[in-house]
């Protein structure tokens, strides 16, 4: 006898539950292609929006930059200036500003300040993972308690401090203030010693180096990309800080990068196009470095963090 066929018009029971499932998972790949379709579009969005915040300022800037004053008064912030060739602004904001003299005062802050950072963050972060004393615990509680506690809080002591130091109006005043309040660096530093075998120090110990030979020989040179983040971050900060410079040198021949675009503002007005000038020539040097040294700053919170 033949097979037994299903009754026409009458599809067979596994047939149909064997079509179901295909329709299902063919809606639920669509689904998921619609998702990452909009989620990729939302992505893109957001970049784009993003950037165009970060970047219209700097817009603004640069044509406020090449626009005579008269011209800067009566246009739009959006108008193009009429003579792109026009460098006068950078000019006075160069000669007026003491742009110059202001770099100097800079530099020699910055390479003190970022030197000690690193001296003094090293330090502490070896020995905190190094020596075993009593609260350190409580001393890491302490420094992660500095780093909540708002800085204009503690401005009346420090500002009584730096004056019974005798320092006040000096270079001396943001060195010390900027080597003394890096927090961060001490964290950084700390997370990548927490990954140097201690097996190292141990042989070392053995062959009579000392705490000192040990750091500066061993822990130091294995510390270089701490040390490049931490040069980088501290010494953009350092450049692109206003309130430590203006309060405690405000001397004329004191004056940074910061503070010297403050000289075209007074009581009866501003420069702006002067001072959007002096802004361009102060970006440049952050920009160039930051083009430059990237890598450096991506790859050591990369390694910080997976170490």
């Amino acid at each position: 006898m033949g097979a037994a066929h299903p009754a026409p018009g009458r599809p067979g029971r596994q047939g149909g539950e064997a079509g179901r499932p295909q329709k299902d998972k063919g809606g639920r790949s669509m689904t998921r292609r619609t998702l990452r379709a909009t989620l990729a579009a939302l992505k893109y969005l957001s970049l784009t929006v993003a950037a165009v915040a970060m970047m219209l300022p700097i817009a603004l800037i640069v044509i406020g930059a090449f626009k005579g004053k008269r011209e800067f008064l009566k246009s739009g912030p959006f108008d193009l200036p009429e003579n792109w060739l026009d460098f006068s602004n950078f000019v006075t904001a160069f000669t007026r500003g003491g742009m110059l003299q202001a770099f100097a005062n800079t530099s020699i802050i910055l390479v003190i300040s970022v030197t000690g950072t690193v001296l003094i963050g090293a330090f502490a972060a070896y020995a905190i993972d190094r020596f075993e004393f009593r609260g350190r615990a409580v001393v890491l509680g302490l420094f992660l308690l500095a780093t909540l506690v708002p800085a204009v809080t503690t401005q009346v002591a420090t500002f009584q401090i730096v004056n019974s130091l005798g320092i006040f109006n000096t270079r001396w005043a943001a060195i010390l203030l900027f080597m003394g309040t890096d927090i961060v660096s001490i964290y950084i530093f700390l997370q990548f010693i927490r990954n140097i075998p201690r097996e190292l120090d141990e042989a070392a110990a053995l062959e009579g180096a000392g705490h000192f030979r040990i750091f500066f020989q061993i822990i130091l040179p294995m510390l270089k990309p701490a040390i490049a983040t931490v040069v980088i971050i501290k010494g953009i900060g350092i450049y692109n800080e206003f309130y430590t410079p203006f309060l405690y040198m405000p001397s004329r021949d004191l004056g940074v990068i910061s503070t010297s675009l403050f000289r075209f503002m007074g009581p009866y007005g501003a420069q702006w196009e002067v001072i959007c000038a002096g802004i361009l020539i102060v970006l440049i040097p952050t920009l160039l470095a930051f083009l430059f040294l990237q890598r450096y700053i991506y790859s050591g919170f990369a390694a910080g963090a997976t170490k």
